[in-house]
């Protein structure tokens, strides 16, 4: 069994307590960045007993679990850089969709590529994500519009994460957009017939004057409940359409985007065990409302980051980047925003007993930066990550950085 000894760090990241599901993020502050040392003791974090195989000079480091990227539409096909500059000179997301772009356009492109170059493609961004310090992420369904082409999805997905170095999950996103040919409603009877014949981790919907209602997502939270599912939510992302409540009353693991939450709602959210996941990638990029980031995090709120990762409104694959953009756009501390990316995005994925935070006994997923944790936002569009390490294996480590682990036990 291999044993790494990570030494001499100047900033560990660590909660206040071992065994935590999730951190409320006014808890935050709670977390120390203190200087020490870490075992990997096979692949999972281990106590110092005996030699060392392998001694990781840290000094300079900070030593972070591994990112948790829990909301990504991966894998899909091509990109949509078109409708971007549509975008920015003026062109709304909703007159973009309703004109045959969107998710319309994705679906085409993805059904008329290969599975190969389907996966090519997934693997190349998963491998850019792996160098930004992502060392598991949630992939959705989504760009299929057909019972058939979900199926492929959930395929194509679970395909992909034999083929990453990343641990990841699988997400039914089949109320994504009503195919044409479909009414809402009678879409929804084949959402629940892909629930029953599909091997997904969770269940989500899309709500939105483009795609669903308040009445799917109920229903969709009938249909996960029967089959013991999670279930995630896109709500009030460019209107207010006070789903929130629906989706508090589904038990629903987490509520994602927010930029028009209501200020009724975001006390009995962040009272809930509902996670709130802000996507602050597609916000700046599409322009679109702020969340009530800060005031989410000092009601208590159990607050979580995801890039949105996908080829319309968030082709942003960087852990990194959306920490700086929740900093300067939120005000968040950076405590706050490792939190919302760490522990929390882990228990959004139900995976916090396995990532998410450095405690013996969870899977040695670790990353070090070569600077302090307070640079990551501060130093923007920069990536500080010089090394990852998946299940105690270093996976990636940039070559100027090579020399830290060249030191032998």
């Amino acid at each position: 069994m291999t044993t790494v000894w990570i030494a001499g760090a100047d900033e560990v990241l660590r909660p206040p307590e071992d065994g935590l599901p999730y951190l409320r993020h006014d808890r935050a502050e709670q977390m120390t960045l203190e200087g020490g040392d870490l075992l990997l003791d096979g692949d999972a974090i281990g106590t110092f007993s005996g030699e060392v195989s392998l001694r990781v000079d840290a000094r300079g480091c900070t030593v972070l679990p591994g990112f948790v990227d829990c909301h990504t539409h991966l894998p899909f096909a091509g990109w949509r850089a078109d409708e971007y500059e549509m975008k920015v000179t003026g062109v709304p997301y909703e007159q973009i969709a309703r004109s045959g772009g969107g998710i319309a356009s994705s679906a085409r492109a993805f059904g008329a590529a290969s599975d190969e170059a389907i996966l090519a493609q997934a693997r190349t961004i998963a491998g850019e994500m792996l160098t930004t310090g992502t060392t598991t992420f949630e992939g959705k369904t989504g760009y299929g519009l057909s019972v058939d082409a979900e199926r492929r999805a959930v395929r194509l997905g679970r395909a992909l994460g034999e083929q990453v170095e990343q641990s990841t999950r699988v997400t039914g996103l089949f109320a994504h957009a009503v195919p044409t040919g479909f009414t809402a409603d009678a879409w929804m009877d084949e959402v629940e017939r892909l629930a029953d014949t599909t091997d997904v981790d969770a269940l989500d919907i899309y709500v939105e004057t483009v795609a669903f209602a308040n009445e799917h997502l109920e229903r969709l939270g009938r249909i996960a409940a029967a089959r013991g599912l999670p279930l995630r939510a896109h709500v009030e992302q460019f209107a207010a359409n006070r789903s929130v409540p629906v989706a508090l009353a589904a038990g629903a693991r987490s509520v994602d985007h927010l930029a028009c939450l209501q200020p009724e709602d975001l006390g009995p959210l962040a009272a809930s065990e509902t996670a709130a996941v802000l996507l602050p990638g597609a916000e700046f990029l599409g322009d679109e409302a702020l969340a009530p980031a800060r005031a989410l995090a000092d009601a208590g709120a159990i607050c979580v980051l995801g890039t949105d990762l996908n080829p319309g409104t968030s082709p942003v694959a960087s852990i990194p980047a959306i920490v700086g953009l929740a900093v300067r756009r939120y005000g968040w501390s950076v405590r706050e925003a490792l939190l919302a990316c760490t522990l929390n995005a882990a228990y959004v994925l139900g995976m916090s007993d396995e990532v998410g935070s450095l405690e013996t006994g969870k899977r040695a997923d670790v990353i070090l930066l070569d600077t302090p944790a307070a640079h990551l936002p501060y130093r923007f569009a920069r990536n500080p990550v010089c090394a990852v390490f998946v299940a105690g294996r270093p996976v990636w480590v940039r070559p100027d950085s090579a020399w830290r682990l060249e030191g032998g036990a």
